[in-house]
């Protein structure tokens, strides 16, 4: 098991937040439809805000683990794939949590296209 000595304050303020986060998703829009998605730009905004919120602070921590352990980060993929593995996720679970760093880029540099596909994705 890593012993994780990146900025430890900072590490659990970003964990704190992305608690927060989660369950502000959970309460308010975990059960929205694409339908819904669609009719409400406010709701809109503010989904895609919160779930790229999310990711880039689970990317941000994840990148400084693998940095801090010697692994050469290539993307946030792999920054992902790195901590998934580390913390003993199966393959497959790996896989689906490295794909979030895309998903993460679709919402942050608005890919308007395939904007509900992050969130989707994020949502399973």
């Amino acid at each position: 098991m890593i012993e994780f000595n990146y900025s430890k304050g900072r590490a659990i303020d970003s964990i704190n937040f992305i608690l927060e986060e989660i369950k502000e998703f959970d309460k308010n829009y975990s059960n929205i439809k694409r339908e819904d998605y669609f009719k409400d730009r406010k709701k809109q905004k503010l989904i895609e805000k919160i779930i790229e919120n999310i990711l880039t602070a689970l990317i941000e921590i994840c990148g400084a683990i693998a940095t801090q352990e010697g692994k050469e980060i290539k993307s946030y993929s792999n920054a992902l794939c790195f901590c998934a593995k580390n913390l003993v996720f199966q393959k497959r679970r790996r896989k689906k949590i490295s794909k979030l760093a895309l998903q993460r880029s679709r919402l942050a540099h608005r890919y308007l296209n395939f904007k509900w596909d992050a969130i989707k994705a994020f949502k399973d």
